[in-house]
């Protein structure tokens, strides 16, 4: 295990307020819909929209207090683009975000607004991060790679740390899968501090890397990744992020395209959140499994509201 809970601590001490102490409520409306105690934890209330500004202010902390250097760049879909950019404008860092082609022409939109200089390479984000990796070895600027960074994980922890912090009893909480930054933080947060909490990972069905590396104990390559959570499409696995999860999950599921269209949907009607669809995999799980947690409570953590209102109108509307 990678993470420690003292450095996660002290982490929390480093990040801009701004991204600390988010809403973490029980949504009572969508909880009779779901039949399940539903705790939501919003991380979309913040400049960035997303949690990643927890990762990217760790890490830019701690680069900034060892003085090596003023630089960074990063291969991102968009909201960890959109992170290190606004932080690194506060601390006065350069930031370079390289991105796929065909990523989302809003969060490319929002990066290059917020001052990072984007480089648009032909196709996916791993070709995207070994762009971001010949940047770094060209010019010296540090990477900065999700998951595999571990600023990001214990970052995204702190998250973990305040869910513990609820006055209730929480009998699972339903994290995003990506690159797992998110869902190995949280889940060892949870782990150290309520370690009675079921801590499960939820992936799209269609972008299965991490998923199905978890259930097999291995890094598996299920092959290109199609889905509209592009915030988690990636293919393929880093091996001690994996390990990490292995420690602290106790299952990883999989959802469909047509599940997380309509976890957005209940979102909307019954929280009023417009959220990507990365951050409504929670809710799609507890969707195609209603009797695991039927009376019990369950928190979710929504990390991410930057979608395009064209696609959230489309994806949303009842066929």
């Amino acid at each position: 295990m990678r993470l420690d809970i003292d450095r996660i601590e002290a982490a929390a001490a480093t990040i801009n307020q701004i991204f600390l102490n988010t809403p973490q409520y029980v949504c009572e409306s969508l909880s009779r819909a779901l039949g399940c105690r539903i705790v939501l934890k919003v991380e979309t209330l913040n400049p960035v929209r997303c949690f990643k500004g927890r990762g990217t202010e760790v890490v830019l902390a701690r680069l900034q207090s060892r003085g090596d250097t003023t630089s960074v760049v990063c291969a991102s879909a968009g909201n960890l683009g959109q992170a290190l950019a606004y932080g690194g404008r506060l601390r006065n860092f350069d930031v370079t975000v390289t991105a796929s082609a065909a990523a989302n022409a809003l969060k490319v939109e929002k990066m290059r607004a917020l001052g990072a200089k984007v480089v648009l390479v032909d196709g996916e984000i791993e070709a995207a991060l070994q762009a971001a990796l010949e940047h770094a070895e060209r010019t010296g600027a540090f990477l900065v790679e999700d998951s595999k960074n571990l600023d990001t994980c214990e970052g995204a922890a702190t998250i973990g740390l305040e869910l513990a912090e609820l006055p209730y009893q929480l009998d699972a909480v339903l994290v995003s899968l990506g690159a797992g930054a998110m869902a190995t933080g949280i889940g060892y947060a949870l782990k150290c501090r309520r370690p009675d909490v079921d801590v499960v990972s939820v992936q799209p069905r269609n972008a299965p890397a991490m998923t199905l590396s978890y259930r097999a104990g291995r890094v598996v390559d299920p092959g290109a990744p199609n889905t509209i959570a592009d915030g988690v499409a990636g293919r393929y696995v880093i091996p001690e992020v994996l390990d990490d999860l292995l420690d602290v999950a106790d299952d990883a599921l999989l959802v469909s395209e047509e599940s997380i269209k309509e976890a957005m949907r209940l979102l909307y009607l019954h929280s009023g959140l417009v959220v990507e669809p990365a951050a409504a995999l929670g809710v799609a799980a507890l969707l195609e499994g209603p009797g695991r947690y039927a009376g019990k409570t369950v928190a979710t953590v929504l990390c991410g509201s930057n979608v395009a209102p064209k696609d959230f109108e489309t994806w949303i509307k009842k066929s």
